[in-house]
C-alpha cells in the first residue's frame, strides 16, 4: 500500500512537471517551419525558445515562496491556467514577436509545474528516499522528451505548427484536473507559520550565501546548460545539415532522451552503495570526457551524424545521474524552505540554459561545430565546479552525513 502510494506520487508529480516541457519538446520538429510561415530567420525563432526558458526560470522566484505560504496546490492552479491561456494566443499568433511574447507568458506558467513538484518531495522525502522519488518522477517526466517530439510531428503533419499550442492547452486542463483528483496538500497549515515575503526574502539571502547550495546548484545548471544548447541547435543541425526528416529527428531525440532518464532510475540504488556525492564526482567527470572526445573530433574536421548521436547519448546518461542527485543534494539541508530552496535551484537552473542557449544562438549557423561547442563548455565548467564544491572537507562531510 506504502509502495503503490510512493508509485502515485511520482506519476501525479511527473507528469505536472511535463506539462511545461512538453511545449518545447512538442515544438522542437516545427521550429524549421515556425521560421517560413512567420518569415524569421534561425536566431529570431530560437528566441522563441529563450524567452520560454527565461520566463520559467524566473517564474519559480515567485511560485516557491507563495507554495511555502499557502500550500502547493493553489499556485499550481494559478499556472496551470495561465498556461492554458497562453498557449491558446501562441496558436493564434500571427508574427514572431507575438509569438516569443506569449511564450513568455507561457513559460511564466509553466513555472509552477516545475517548482512546486521538487518542493512536495522534500516535503515527503530525505536522503536516498527522496532520491528514489525524484528518479521516478524523471521516470514520468521522460515521456515527455520521448514522446512528444514524435507528437509533435504527427500533429504538424496533421494541423502544421499551430495545432501544437492547441494540444498543449489540452494537456494543461488535464493539469488542472489531476491537481484537484489527485494531488495531496503536503504543506500543511501549521507548516506555513512564519512564511511570508520577508521570510522568502531572507531564505533567498541565506541561500544565496550558502556555498555548498550554490554549487550544486551551478553543477545542475551547467548540465542543463549543455542540453538546452542542443536542444536549441538540434533542430537545425540534424533537419537541416544532416538531412533528417522531422520524424526521424524526433527518433534520435528520443533515443537521447531516453539515455538520460534510464540512468536517472539508478541514482537511488548507487548511492545507496557508493554515496550521491561519488555518483555526482563519477557522473560529471565521464560527461566531460564524453564532451572532450565529441569537441576534438569535430575539430579535427569530423562531421558524422552518428558519432554526434552516439557520442551525446554517452553524455545525457551521465547526466541523468547528475541532476536529480544535485537537487536532492541541494534540497537536503533547506526543508523549512524547501519551496525557496526549490524555487531557486529551479530558477538558477533555467537562466543558466537560457544565457548558454542564447550565447550560443549568436553564433549559430546550423552547422554542428558552435553547437557542440557550447556543449562542451558546459560540461567542463561542470567538471571544474564539481571538484571544488565536492571535493574538499564539506564534499566529504556531507558523503559521511548521508542517509
Amino acid at each position: 500500500m506504502l509502495f503503490s502510494r510512493f508509485l502515485q506520487t511520482a506519476l501525479v508529480l511527473g507528469l505536472l512537471s511535463a506539462i511545461g516541457p512538453f511545449a518545447i519538446d512538442m515544438y522542437l520538429p516545427a521550429l524549421p517551419a515556425i521560421g517560413a510561415s512567420l518569415g524569421a530567420d534561425v536566431a529570431s525563432v530560437q528566441w522563441s525558445l529563450t524567452a520560454f526558458f527565461i520566463a520559467l526560470g524566473a517564474g519559480q522566484l515567485f511560485y516557491g515562496p507563495v507554495s511555502d505560504m499557502v500550500g502547493r496546490k493553489r499556485p499550481l492552479y494559478f499556472g496551470l491556467a495561465l498556461f492554458t491561456l497562453a498557449s491558446v494566443g501562441c496558436a493564434l499568433a500571427t508574427d514572431i514577436q507575438t509569438l516569443i511574447a506569449l511564450r513568455f507568458v507561457q513559460g511564466l506558467g509553466a513555472a509552477a509545474g516545475m517548482v512546486i513538484p521538487r518542493a512536495v518531495v522534500r516535503d515527503l522525502h530525505t536522503g536516498n528516499e527522496a532520491a528514489r522519488l525524484m528518479s521516478l518522477l524523471m521516470l514520468v517526466f521522460s515521456v515527455s522528451p520521448l514522446l512528444a517530439p514524435l507528437a509533435g510531428s504527427g500533429v504538424i503533419a496533421l494541423t502544421g505548427w499551430r495545432g501544437v499550442f492547441w494540444a498543449v492547452a489540452v494537456a494543461a486542463l488535464a493539469g488542472l484536473v489531476l491537481v484537484n483528483r489527485a494531488l495531496t496538500e503536503t504543506r500543511l497549515p501549521a507548516d506555513r507559520v512564519g512564511s511570508d515575503l520577508r521570510s522568502a526574502l531572507t531564505g533567498y539571502g541565506v541561500l544565496l550565501r550558502d556555498g555548498h547550495f550554490m554549487g550544486l546548484v551551478l553543477i545542475s545548471g551547467c548540465s542543463i546548460a549543455g542540453f538546452f544548447v542542443y536542444l536549441a541547435g538540434s533542430p537545425f543541425v540534424l533537419i537541416n545539415h544532416y538531412g533528417l526528416t522531422p520524424v526521424q529527428y524526433s527518433l534520435a531525440f528520443s533515443v537521447n532522451a531516453a539515455a538520460f532518464f534510464v540512468s536517472a532510475q539508478f541514482t537511488a540504488r548507487l548511492g545507496e552503495r557508493y554515496g550521491l556525492v561519488a555518483v555526482v564526482k563519477v557522473a560529471v567527470s565521464a560527461a566531460g570526457t564524453v564532451m572532450v572526445a565529441l569537441l576534438s573530433y569535430y575539430l579535427a574536421g569530423g562531421d558524422r551524424l552518428a558519432v554526434l548521436l552516439v557520442l551525446y547519448f554517452i553524455a545525457s546518461g551521465c547526466m541523468g545521474l547528475v541532476i536529480p542527485t544535485t537537487s536532492v543534494l541541494a534540497l537536503e539541508e533547506h526543508g523549512a524552505i524547501a519551496g525557496t530552496a526549490s524555487a531557486l535551484l529551479g530558477t538558477l537552473q533555467m537562466l543558466i540554459g537560457a544565457a548558454a542557449m542564447g550565447l550560443v544562438g549568436l553564433f549559430a549557423t546550423g552547422k554542428p561545430l558552435p553547437m557542440v561547442v557550447g556543449m562542451a563548455a558546459g560540461a567542463l565548467v561542470g567538471l571544474a565546479l564539481t571538484w571544488i564544491t565536492l571535493g574538499g572537507a564539506r564534499g566529504h562531510r556531507v558523503a559521511r552525513h548521508q542517509p
